[in-house]
């Protein structure tokens, strides 16, 4: 499939139906457990942790960006499905007693929970791998080179230098009294990291210059920052049944978040600033990212 030639739709239905074809993707892609052995309970817990679930907005972004450039869907949708491998992974992770210890999950039992600590540890690790596989496969991109820098970007969005980096800020920073620049920082890692990958990943299989990547980066750290803002609002207002998970932890651990220094009025009126710069930042590219442009409003207005 390529981008649409029908009535412009909704983000709302642009949203379920980029949702769909991920699920589909992620289906195919996915080992099937086969027998009874213990990688028939690995790979149950893999599909488990990722199909079913989700809002899958960071591939809604992949495909959302890719499609500025007339990339066909088919390929867009294996790099968002290999970003939701790695996001999927870190929400097993975050979820383990050693982490967050949250037993919800999307509305069900986090993946320790249904499988076990070390099951869930070990689906975590294996879709890593998976998703680079996925990125690697000649299927995804014909060019070897934008193949090799998908890679290359995924992996630093997702490291030491990103989210792995800002998860570990998180946990050493629990209790203390963080500066506003301080926290941007922990979220633009452990967050914003891979939804600037995302942005990017478009242009980088459109292979556009380093014009349109500047300005899909830039839109990319001020939704970044405008999401985290709206989950510590979540966190600290939203109702658990509706959320999918338990709120109220950061306040519970003292975690420095933007609604702490902020209050929770001063952090929603700067998530929506945020969400204005970031749609500002689409400017280069005119109508065709009308999508794009409202993601950024619906970033600060959900409820889950």
């Amino acid at each position: 499939m390529t981008q649409q030639d029908s009535e412009p739709l909704e983000l709302s239905e642009a949203l379920a139906q980029v949702a769909g074809e991920v699920e589909r993707t992620l289906t195919a892609i996915l080992p099937q457990p086969d027998g009874e052995g213990p990688e028939a309970t690995l790979f149950e817990a893999m599909r488990y942790a990722t199909l079913g679930g989700g809002k899958r907005l960071r591939p809604f972004l992949v495909v959302s960006t890719a499609r500025l450039f007339e990339v066909p869907d088919n390929v867009s949708l294996r790099v968002g499905a290999a970003v939701e491998l790695v996001h999927a992974y870190s929400l097993i992770h975050d979820d383990l007693p050693c982490m967050d210890d949250d037993p919800i999950r999307r509305g069900k039992p986090s993946c320790h929970v249904k499988f076990g600590e070390s099951t869930a540890v070990l689906a975590g690790d294996a879709m890593v791998p998976l998703a680079f596989e996925v990125l690697a496969d000649a299927r995804t991109h014909p060019d070897a080179a934008v193949r090799a820098e998908l890679v290359a970007r995924l992996a630093k969005a997702a490291g030491p230098q990103g989210m792995v980096g800002g998860q570990m800020i998180d946990l050493a920073a629990e209790g203390l009294a963080l500066e506003i620049g301080e926290v941007a920082r922990l979220e633009r890692l452990k967050t914003g990291a891979l939804i600037e990958f995302c942005c990017v990943a478009g242009g980088v299989l459109g292979r556009v210059d380093a014009r349109a990547l500047r300005a899909l980066g830039a839109y990319a750290h001020d939704l970044g920052l405008a999401f985290q803002i709206a989950d510590d609002l979540l966190d600290a207002v939203g109702e658990a049944d509706h959320v999918g998970k338990a709120v109220g932890k950061d306040a519970a651990r003292g975690k420095a978040t933007f609604v702490g220094i902020l209050g929770t009025e001063g952090a929603r009126d700067q998530a929506q600033l945020l969400a204005r710069q970031a749609a500002a930042h689409l400017e280069p590219f005119g109508p065709r990212a009308r999508l794009l442009s409202e993601v950024a409003d619906y970033a600060v207005a959900r409820t889950a």
